[in-house]
């Protein structure tokens, strides 16, 4: 049987893909429990028109999150100023939320700390580092910044 499936189904496969199942395993449990639907041919034009439409989202998505990913790397001179002691130890130290908002106010771009990974252990001391910025699924933008003392 024939089947388009409304979300990712372990072993059978990906959301709004029409993949061939048992008769059984579609009747009994894809289509009861909401993963999938039966692959009429009204349900096929459906699935292509929406499969057309969100081609095209993602295209514009992409579009901006490559132009976001650029504008980070050409980001020069990025500096979080914190307390520090004497030898260079940070009192604390440096996260993803300080990061965030440093990018936002010397960079003018808003991105969301969840997505800011820091390479290397967590960050005690004054220097310079790298982070990678996941802007989207498959674009990420690497920057440098620099941890200076107040």
């Amino acid at each position: 049987m024939e089947i388009i499936l409304k979300q990712d189904v372990a072993h059978v496969g990906y959301k709004d893909e029409i993949v061939k199942v048992k008769d059984g395993y579609a009747n009994n449990y894809l289509i009861p429990q909401g993963l999938a639907i039966m692959a009429t041919a009204s349900a096929k034009k459906v699935l292509a028109e929406n499969l057309k439409q969100r081609a095209f989202k993602e295209e514009k998505i992409r579009k901006d999150a490559t132009a976001t990913a650029e504008q980070l790397m050409a980001m020069k001179g990025l500096k979080i100023a914190t307390k520090a002691g004497e030898n260079g130890k940070i009192y604390g130290s440096v996260n993803t939320i300080q990061l965030a908002d440093a990018i936002k106010a010397q960079g003018n771009v808003d991105i969301d700390r969840r997505k800011i990974i820091i390479k290397g252990d967590a960050i005690k001391e004054i220097g310079t580092y790298k982070a990678v910025v996941n802007v989207y699924k498959d674009i990420k933008a690497e920057l440098d910044f620099e941890v200076v003392a107040e």
